[in-house]
């Protein structure tokens, strides 16, 4: 596998303390995760545009009781910036996918840290009082308010390529930990047209040349089963992963 990249990187916006968080449009990433064989690969730069390359450390972090994920929110700092990924099935209330369509997953990013924050807090019930400012970028004690710790770290290398349909990217994904994977990602904003995103995902697929419907472990299923195999077999017992 090429040194790989990345051109995507939702950021969340500097800002410091404040009493309420300020809303943000939110985005909902539909992505269907693939083995990146050879011969994928490729095809991928025949038919593809690489657009970019980069190196990132992820960290994610939960209570220790894993109040955060057993709800599938993940919690990530990437770059000094945060991220709440959850189900965009929670917020807009569309239907469970079933057959090809179960090979995508829908999560809604938030990234205006503020809303992170009241968000975590409103799920565990715990931290600061009512009426208390927001974190500030700076500062990250309101991570030991709500008693949240560290439970993943890795590094990647990604690389990104396009295939000219709008809104899409394949990012190529190499973990320090001895993992890879592909991933077909389309970006669309709430309420926006899911079957649209799953139809672009699926034509993108079909050029790669990927076939059958096995679901594609990703990056935290594999890290998880590898070094933490107690909180992997409670979000298996829970159908998180």
């Amino acid at each position: 596998m090429p040194k790989t990249i990345g051109l995507k990187d939702l950021t969340g916006e500097g800002v410091g303390a404040i009493p309420a968080p300020v809303r943000q449009e939110m985005i909902v990433e539909v992505e269907r995760k693939f083995t990146c064989s050879g011969d994928t690969l490729k095809t991928l730069e025949e038919i593809g545009v690489c657009v970019g390359q980069r190196q990132f450390l992820d960290q994610y972090f939960d209570t220790p009781e894993f109040e955060l994920t057993l709800r599938d929110l993940w919690l990530r700092k990437r770059k000094e910036c945060w991220e709440l990924k959850c189900p965009a099935e929670m917020v807009t209330g569309t239907e469970e996918p079933s057959g090809e369509q179960s090979l995508c997953t829908r999560y809604k990013e938030i990234t205006n840290l503020p809303e992170i924050y009241m968000k975590v807090k409103e799920v565990i019930k715990e931290g600061c009082k009512d009426g208390e400012s927001g974190p500030s970028l700076d500062d990250d004690s309101w991570l030991r308010k709500l008693n949240l710790v560290c439970f993943a770290e890795y590094t990647t290398v990604r690389q990104s390529f396009t295939l000219g349909e709008e809104g899409l990217q394949i990012d190529l994904d190499q973990a320090d930990f001895g993992y890879n994977v592909g991933e077909i990602e389309v970006l669309i904003p709430e309420g926006g047209d899911v079957q649209s995103a799953q139809e672009k995902i699926r034509n993108a697929a079909q050029k790669l040349g990927l076939t059958g419907d096995e679901q594609v472990e990703g990056k935290m299923h594999v890290y998880l089963k590898r070094y933490h195999p107690e909180h992997y077999a409670k979000l298996l017992s829970a159908h998180i992963l």
